[in-house]
């Protein structure tokens, strides 16, 4: 059996990392490679293992390393799939770890996920293999209700063992609410239901990295559509146009300001969310308030303000089932080099 996924290690010390990337992986009943290999150390190998396993028809590749964390940038060099980025926290918090993987140059988008989060690495990888695998799709969405049945449950194995004089226990008992549906309005739907890309922007001042979205979807032939919501300041209107983005295969948040854009998203939908974290008017960046995202709920982060990387990106996730996505993205990245 051809795996889907290859897992490489900058280091046999990273295992603990890549255990967590596993166990979600046999959970969801996705094949899977496990490689060692160092970026500096073995270059030649990284390149073969990865072009062989492009040609032999892997479709996401996970790369996990500390410290310089080079690794899954020499991942990207010779495959023109998908690469997901794990920082490993080896010194100053993996802080340089995480620095190195998202602030990648365009077009070289790293799909990266917060530090330590192999799990969120893995199930990134199987959103993007479930955007045209349908029996994965419903595993992930199983697997998003456990985790929010163990959110739920914690209300009884903590809060309700709480023994204190004025706590009131039972008052509004989540095993007993009844949670309600969000009911969809047609007013605020827009008219390009059928976009592939949705680009949601959080403040009209982010538009400019949003357009530099567009332009290279455009040049990628991948059909997309854009607003500008707020899930604090206009909830409704937030929901109720990711709601009816059914269609849409993947998502794009562009914010600043704590960036509860992706936030926002990722508890709406199942499909992968890609992160553009921005700088605001202080020229304060939200990359940290971006890619840390809890266990379950993955954002694909790419550098500050790079709107290329993240239209990038989305065409390399596109294209594990678009082979004419492929081509375009060749002549794209030529095109850069040549100037």
């Amino acid at each position: 059996m051809t795996p889907k996924i290859m897992i490489i290690l900058g280091s046999g010390s990273d295992i603990a990392i890549a255990e967590k990337s596993m166990d979600i992986l046999e959970k969801l009943e996705i094949p899977y490679s496990l490689k060692i290999a160092s970026a500096h150390r073995t270059p030649n190998l990284i390149r073969e293992i990865v072009k062989q396993g492009t040609d032999a028809g892997i479709e996401v590749f996970i790369g996990i390393a500390g410290l310089a964390a080079h690794l899954p940038g020499a991942i990207a060099a010779y495959t023109p799939r998908p690469v997901i980025g794990v920082p490993v926290d080896v010194k100053t918090g993996g802080i340089d770890a995480l620095q190195s993987i998202v602030q990648m140059p365009y077009p070289s988008p790293i799909a990266t996920v917060g530090i330590d989060r192999g799990d969120n690495a893995a199930i990134l990888a199987a959103q993007f293999i479930a955007l045209h695998d349908e029996e994965i799709r419903q595993r992930i969405i199983n697997l998003r209700k456990e985790y929010a049945a163990k959110v739920k449950k914690s209300n009884e194995d903590i809060i309700q063992k709480i023994d204190k004089k004025f706590i009131q226990n039972d008052f509004l008992r989540i095993k007993d609410l009844e949670i309600s549906k969000p009911k969809i309005e047609d007013d605020i739907c827009t008219k390009n239901r059928d976009a592939e890309v949705v680009v949601i922007v959080g403040r009209q001042t982010d538009m400019a990295t949003a357009k530099k979205v567009t332009v290279i979807l455009d040049r990628l032939k991948i059909s997309h559509d854009t607003k500008v919501v707020c899930p604090i300041r206009s909830n409704r209107k937030f929901t109720n146009y990711v709601k009816c983005m059914k269609n849409a295969k993947i998502f794009i948040g562009i914010s600043s300001n704590s960036s509860q854009v992706t936030g926002g998203i990722v508890g709406l939908t199942d499909r992968p969310v890609i992160g553009v974290p921005c700088t605001n008017e202080n020229g304060d960046d939200y990359m940290l308030t971006t890619v840390s995202m809890p266990p379950g709920v993955p954002v694909a982060t790419v550098g500050i303000n790079n709107g290329k990387n993240a239209a990038v990106l989305a065409g390399e996730i596109l294209s594990i089932s678009n082979p004419e996505i492929v081509g375009l993205l060749d002549k794209l990245k030529d095109k850069k080099i040549n100037l």
